[in-house]
């Protein structure tokens, strides 16, 4: 049980990685505050935990209202008591030439990916500051370190929070309250299936292609790393960025 009595608030939890780490962190013992913008998916990951024997409550979330953030913070502490990890997951994902993007596609993208997250960071971590502890997750991507044709917009993004997240850690890291990103390469989720019709290529040559090893992440992949950081086990982690992509930035 390795965040057992730990609150967790998950973000974009109602499929793919989200999803698997709500389970996982359940099975760990926390409880956790499932949000998504899908209220069906939220709720169906939500009563997963609660049928297994965890403790879970589901909101429905756009990670780009300051408002809703404010209340999922709140509801958070009121089902719970607190919050002790906080994992910004919620992202979209657009492959598109530079030119052809239009400024409304770079604002939704940029609410979604950065402003989410800094909403998150914003409203969640004077919480965890007033406790003396906490452990904020921020998901990143192996494209906030390197460049790819057609993803311009999406690793601005990603370089976003790279970069915000070593902020927040200088800033919280004396108030008990730790910060990290993670930079997952291609994984085995909706998005893999968008890349796939995008480019007209097979999930399995998409892996072969980009990584070393062959193929694509899985979910459980990711779960496993969040889950590290979210434990106890990396509380000497705060500012780091860890990579997950079987080997893709190493070429």
């Amino acid at each position: 049980m390795r965040l057992d009595g730990k609150v967790a608030i998950i973000t974009g939890a109602a499929a793919g990685i989200g999803r698997a780490t709500a389970l996982r962190f359940a099975q760990e013992g926390a409880s956790v505050v499932v949000t998504d913008i899908n209220r069906d998916g939220a709720s169906e990951a939500a009563a997963a935990i609660t049928a297994a024997g965890g403790r879970a409550v589901a909101l429905c979330h756009d990670v780009s209202s300051e408002s809703q953030w404010t209340e999922v913070a709140g509801a958070a502490v009121e089902a719970f008591g607190t919050v002790d990890v906080l994992f910004n997951n919620a992202g979209i994902f657009v492959l598109k030439p530079l030119a052809d993007t239009t400024l409304g596609e770079w604002e939704r993208l940029m609410s979604i990916n950065v402003t989410s997250v800094f909403l998150g960071m914003k409203h969640v971590m004077p919480l965890m500051a007033h406790a003396g502890k906490g452990s904020v997750i921020n998901a990143s991507s192996v494209a906030g370190l390197v460049g790819s044709a057609r993803s311009t917009m999406y690793s601005a993004s990603k370089g976003a929070v790279r970069a915000m997240t070593k902020g927040a850690a200088m800033e919280y890291a004396a108030r008990g309250v730790r910060v990290n990103s993670i930079h997952p390469g291609l994984v085995d989720t909706a998005m893999a299936d968008y890349a796939s019709g995008t480019t007209g290529r097979s999930k399995q040559a998409l892996g072969q292609a980009a990584c070393p090893m062959g193929r694509l992440g899985t979910v459980g992949d990711v779960s496993s790393l969040v889950l590290f950081l979210a434990s106890d086990e990396s509380s000497y982690m705060n500012g780091a960025e860890l990579v997950l992509d079987g080997g893709f930035t190493a070429a």
